[in-house]
């Protein structure tokens, strides 16, 4: 089996899920969420594009229900033993599979918890899985339950997830080596990828985002490529990935003479982070995060130039977003706890001067005071 952690793991994952799901009297959950799968199991794939759940009772049993592609996925990666394949045919229903698989487990008049908030839950998919579930039992929205639990980090996902910190500091250093007047945004991209790949890592769970002159404004990646003017910007967010787990870092590169107003925007990321560093512990919230950035962003003048988050937990994750959640926005109640990985980013977008400045990196917590995982300072960057 290629199993990235001990089965012991494993077993201390279902006790808490287990814990969680008598704490809400849940009979059984399905898993539609691949992270939770993968957090739960170890179970490794990309076909959650398809249908696919994880059935776990209360009892801690466990049934896979998926397509014929992903069999052996599931028997090779994962510690799921019961896996049942619904067959891929004209107008296929396979949430006709999991009611009878259900009726199967004796869960009829149950209340089951749904991760309904997820990527490997499609609209068309809720709507079948509603009307097949409909009078079955009572069905709740659980989609936060295992996301909540995945917050807090083992000792064994910290080593993955400082691994990816390496990793995403060694793709920052062949960029700095690159980045000049003339240099082609895609020779860039290509090194921090690769510079990823050779030390082991993954894919990350989205695209990196790199972007010069206007398009350094943006917080999206775009095709397209373009070199490097005498006198530019470029804006790049990245993250090692391991094991899929992630470390995202986020930089503002200026190329040539700084402008007055590039000085001021970093000036105001570099006076914001430092802050937030000081809230980034226990006895405060994610709310508490955000409302720090928002003050001091607000109080020079930057507020049309902020965005309304400021970074979010970090973790495995798989396609289309290395974003967990829990995000730092107004009202997170989420309390900080220590060893959870988050990602803090400051993201200002002058539309007004056309200028763009960016500071980002992803630390773990302690009881104290937070651990940046970078190597790297948060200087101003210039070349």
């Amino acid at each position: 089996m290629a199993l990235h952690f001990e089965r012991s793991e494993f077993n201390n994952r279902m006790a808490r899920l287990l814990a969680k799901m008598q704490e809400e009297k849940l009979d059984a959950i399905l898993l539609f969420a691949q992270e939770s799968m993968f957090w739960l199991t170890g179970y490794d794939t990309f076909g959650y594009c398809f249908f696919q759940t994880l059935v776990v009772k209360s009892d801690g049993t466990m049934v896979l229900l998926t397509r014929s592609a992903d069999l052996r996925q599931a028997q090779l990666t994962s510690v799921i033993s019961d896996i049942r394949v619904w067959v891929d045919r004209v107008n296929a229903d396979p949430t006709l599979d999991l009611k009878e698989l259900l009726v199967e487990l004796d869960l009829l008049g149950a209340r089951i918890g749904v991760e309904y908030d997820t990527h490997g839950m499609t609209g068309r998919v809720a709507r079948l899985l509603d009307n097949q579930l409909a009078s079955f039992g009572q069905i709740v929205d659980a989609s936060y339950l295992v996301s909540r639990l995945r917050l807090v980090k083992s000792l064994a996902e910290i080593a993955y997830v400082e691994r990816a910190a390496v990793l995403a500091d060694d793709a920052l250093d062949t960029a700095l080596a690159l980045i000049k007047p003339g240099a082609d945004e895609a020779d860039i991209l290509a090194a921090m990828q690769s510079a990823i790949f050779s030390g082991g890592g993954d894919y990350p769970a989205n695209e990196f985002i790199i972007g010069s002159g206007p398009e350094a404004l943006l917080c999206r990646y775009k095709a397209g490529r373009r070199k490097l003017d005498d006198n530019d910007q470029l804006t790049l967010e990245w993250a090692g990935a391991y094991v899929h787990y992630h470390a995202a870092m986020m930089r503002t590169v200026v190329i040539g003479d700084p402008t007055h107003r590039h000085r001021e925007l970093y000036n105001a990321c570099l006076e914001t982070i430092q802050a937030i560093e000081t809230v980034l512990e226990p006895g405060h919230t994610f709310g508490d995060v955000f409302d720090t950035h928002a003050k001091i962003m607000d109080e020079r003048g930057l507020t049309r130039h902020r965005l309304n988050a400021c970074g979010y937990s970090l973790g495995a994750r798989f396609s289309p977003s290395w974003m967990e959640h829990q995000m730092f926005h107004a009202g997170n109640l989420q309390e900080i706890e220590e060893n959870m990985s988050l990602f803090v980013h400051m993201i200002i977008m002058d539309s007004d001067t056309g200028s763009a400045m960016t500071l980002g990196q992803t630390y773990l917590t302690t009881s104290q005071a937070p651990r940046a995982l970078s190597r790297h300072r948060l200087e101003f960057l210039n070349r």
